[in-house]
Order: C-alpha cells, then sequence, then structure tokens
C-alpha cells in the first residue's frame, strides 16, 4: 500500500482504499463510482434521509420511521431510498413486511478521506480559500 492511500475498515470489515484527491489524480474507475455516491447526496431529500438513518437510535431505520418528516409521498421515500442503496451509501434488509436501512461506514469514510486536506496547509492557501 502506498502512503497516499487509506484504509479504511467498513461494516463487513472490508478495507477500502481511497487517495484523498490533494494526493493524486483520480482514475476513472474510482472517478465515476464517487460521482455517483455524491451525485446522490446532491439531493436534500435523500441528504436528510441519510442523516436520519446514521442518527436513528441503534444505526438502523425502519422505512416506516423516514416518511413522517418529509413532505412527499412514500412511494418517493422508497425511490430516495433506492438511489442511496444502489449508490452504496446504504445497506437494507426486509424483516417481515418492513424494510430496514442503514448507513454504511466505510463509503461515508471513502468520501471523507478522498476530500481530506493537505497536512501541509499554509495559512495562505487557506485565506485563498476565502
Amino acid at each position: 500500500m502506498s502512503k497516499s492511500e487509506l484504509g479504511v475498515l467498513g461494516q463487513d470489515e472490508v478495507v477500502v482504499r481511497c487517495s484523498p484527491m490533494v494526493r493524486e489524480p483520480l482514475g476513472e474507475e474510482s472517478s465515476v463510482e464517487l460521482a455517483r455516491m455524491f451525485k446522490a447526496l446532491a439531493d436534500p431529500v435523500r441528504l436528510r434521509l441519510l442523516s436520519l438513518i446514521a442518527s436513528h437510535e441503534g444505526g438502523e431505520a425502519c422505512v416506516c420511521d423516514l416518511t413522517g418528516p418529509f413532505d412527499v409521498s412514500q412511494p418517493t421515500i422508497s425511490h430516495h431510498l433506492k438511489v442511496l442503496r444502489e449508490a452504496g451509501l446504504v445497506g437494507s434488509e426486509r424483516r417481515g413486511t418492513w424494510v430496514y436501512y442503514w448507513v454504511l461506514p466505510a463509503a461515508l469514510a471513502k468520501l471523507s478521506s478522498l476530500l481530506q486536506a493537505p497536512t501541509g496547509t499554509t495559512a495562505a492557501a487557506a485565506g485563498r480559500a476565502t
């Protein structure tokens, strides 16, 4: 493993490696996968859904707990959850008539490590960002 790669343990103890953009350019395959994740999070309803799931007691939420806070129909919530699932941000499991969702920690770690700022950032460089 190169020094620019970060190992992250996910829910299933799978090691995910993602180099921050500031250290090396993204490859085509990585950029497609990461763009799908960021695109899924670019929708306010999906971003709120991810937050609701992550902050729910026990780290997982029943779809029945996710419909109340939104002014959209249950089928629309199901569509947004499907997008999050297909983007690899949440996992799900059917239990009886309900489906339960949880956030996949490895996916969030991959996104956050990609955007990690370089450790030697100077005050001048930080000032240019504002």
